[in-house]
């Protein structure tokens, strides 16, 4: 068990040398994605709207051809009741005419609104893209730096955890949860164990190495610090460090 703490103490400082890169990456990942979503949202409408214009404007042109064709056609009319009715038409044209004006007054608001929005969210992409680039660069630095070694530290901790056996491991993985820093198992230093002092008699029964003894402090597996430091020695001559 003091074998697999200190397997489990190293794997711990590589992935703190990692420290929140992972995590920084996969947020700046979803802003991106989100980015990107919100910029074909923006040219989509954007589309759409020069769509609408320019079918606005041919309306206005249709428009304008009727209204000059009932123009005409009420000087040549033989009553009131004919001229009243294309008096209605033409007025029925020039509210499409006020109507299609109106959605290109809209439609170039949306677009001119669009593009100063796709510019913004264009600029704070290349950013992101920046940061992404600098973000990924350190942690395949620190992967490359530390690969090797995990790969031998997580075989070795294989090995140390078959060893250990599926009841004290599970009590060891349930500590190691539990406590802040992760150390499940401490030496005996001076009569004390991670900042408490153990009773003499624990103390006797720890040198002696036959009994597993915990912390009534902290529950934490307090063993002898000889043993731990030559568990240390011997895991470095084992990854050559």
């Amino acid at each position: 068990m003091v074998r697999l703490q200190h397997i489990d103490n190293r794997i711990d400082q590589i992935q703190k040398l990692r420290g929140d890169l992972p995590d920084e990456i996969r947020d700046l990942e979803d802003e991106k994605a989100g980015l990107e979503t919100r910029l074909e949202n923006y040219e989509e409408e954007m589309q759409e709207q020069k769509v609408a214009k320019r079918q606005a404007e041919l309306d206005i042109k249709e428009a304008e051809g009727l209204i000059d064709k009932y123009e005409e056609q009420q000087l040549e009319v033989r009553n009131n009741r004919e001229f009243d009715a294309l008096t209605k038409e033409i007025e029925g044209q020039e509210e499409r005419i006020a109507e299609a004006k109106e959605t290109i007054e809209k439609a170039e608001d949306t677009i001119e609104s669009n593009e100063a929005a796709i510019e913004e969210t264009e600029e704070r992409l290349e950013e992101l893209e920046d940061v992404l680039d600098e973000k990924r660069d350190e942690l395949e630095e620190v992967v490359e730096d530390t690969e090797d070694e995990e790969k031998s530290l997580e075989e070795l901790r294989g090995e140390a955890a078959e060893k250990v056996g599926s009841r004290y491991l599970k009590a060891y993985s349930k500590l190691r949860d539990r406590l802040r820093d992760g150390r499940a198992v401490v030496p005996l230093k001076r009569g004390a164990a991670a900042g408490f002092a153990v009773p003499p008699q624990r103390q006797v029964e720890i040198r002696k190495r036959k009994t597993i003894v915990a912390c009534e402090h902290t529950g934490r597996i307090i063993v002898d610090q000889d043993l731990y430091n030559e568990t240390v020695d011997e895991m470095k001559e084992t990854l050559d460090l």
